[in-house]
């Protein structure tokens, strides 16, 4: 415990957490950000989604950019997994663990993100498909790129229903497949598919090879193949670290937070993916932004930091 304490610990290397220590670490502060390196962001093969970049950029390239911003700045990455986070009463210091050590810090940026569940298919099948594009997560981001394709969508409650029928706006060929079973919907989710003309097959569903430039799906009524097949499996939100010290989570499962980035525990906050919006690279940007201002602001209503004279800077960096 001889280290010093933190300004701001990020814990999550996404576009949220590297953009708030981008802002954190022009602010003067001393921060660290912890990262796992599970990120969504670098299972994207090309994003064209994202301003600035028309003709793409890979998921991995903008995160390494991204990193290589903030430690130009001064900020320390951690290619670390947290498993731990606690909150000292008097104090109100937080604590975070990993494998190999540990900090202390004034305040805590969670940007811990969500992982998107899976399909039912060969792990090494799966990574192969998702860096051609056979696999896909997001149709905000990439529906322009299966415009006029066969795209299949495997999953089986309204969620699945709505992902299908937003795809039906760039291609006319969509067809939503059962995971595990027959399909059972409602009657209105049977209404908007019959409206939008979207195919039905009953699963069980597995992706069982890639042919050329198509990907093959076994279900109980044969084999289809598609030019792309979108998981509508949901989603699982990483909130375990906030909850430990005792943050609220709103009714979609993610953290409650103000139009600043507050959780309901002083000095801890959340930003991207994590908290309820829209999981997009650019909203989970300005989140960071929003926090990384938010926490610097907080920190100097409780200990104003005024900068020193050049002189003074430049007498205490050569020890005189």
């Amino acid at each position: 415990m001889d280290e010093p304490i933190l300004d701001c610990l990020v814990i999550g290397g996404g576009p949220a957490g590297l953009t708030a220590a981008i802002y954190l670490a022009r602010f003067h502060l001393d921060i660290l950000v912890v990262d796992g390196g599970k990120s969504r962001t670098s299972w994207i093969p090309c994003t064209r989604n994202h301003a600035g970049y028309p003709d793409g950029i890979s998921g991995e390239e903008l995160l390494q950019r991204m990193r290589d911003q903030a430690c130009k700045y001064g900020a320390k990455i951690e290619a670390e997994f947290a498993t731990k986070l606690e909150r000292e009463g008097q104090s109100g210091l937080f604590t975070a663990t990993w494998g190999s050590g540990e900090a202390r810090a004034r305040t805590v940026l969670l940007a811990t993100g969500v992982s998107n569940r899976r399909p039912p298919m060969d792990e090494e099948l799966h990574d192969d498909a998702l860096a051609r594009g056979l696999i896909r997560y997001c149709p905000i981001c990439d529906g322009y790129e299966v415009t006029d394709k066969r795209v299949g969508v495997i999953g089986s409650d309204s969620h699945g229903v709505a992902e299908a029928v937003f795809i039906r706006s760039y291609t006319a060929d969509v067809t939503l497949i059962a995971p595990d079973a027959a399909l059972k919907l409602g009657a209105e989710d049977q209404r908007k598919l019959k409206e939008a003309e979207i195919d039905c097959v009953d699963g069980p569903a597995q992706a069982v090879a890639l042919a050329g430039e198509c990907i093959v799906v076994d279900t109980a009524e044969g084999h289809y193949t598609f030019d792309s097949v979108y998981p509508a499996l949901g989603s699982d939100t990483h909130t375990q670290l906030g909850e430990m010290v005792g943050a609220a989570l709103a009714e979609d499962g993610c953290f409650l937070c103000d139009d600043h980035q507050r959780t309901n525990v002083v000095g801890l906050y959340a930003a991207g993916d994590v908290v309820h919006g829209l999981d997009q690279i650019g909203h989970a940007m300005g989140e960071g932004g929003v926090a990384a201002t938010t926490i610097r602001n907080d920190l100097w209503t409780k200990d104003p930091r005024w900068r020193e004279p050049v002189e003074e800077l430049e007498q205490a960096e050569s020890g005189s």
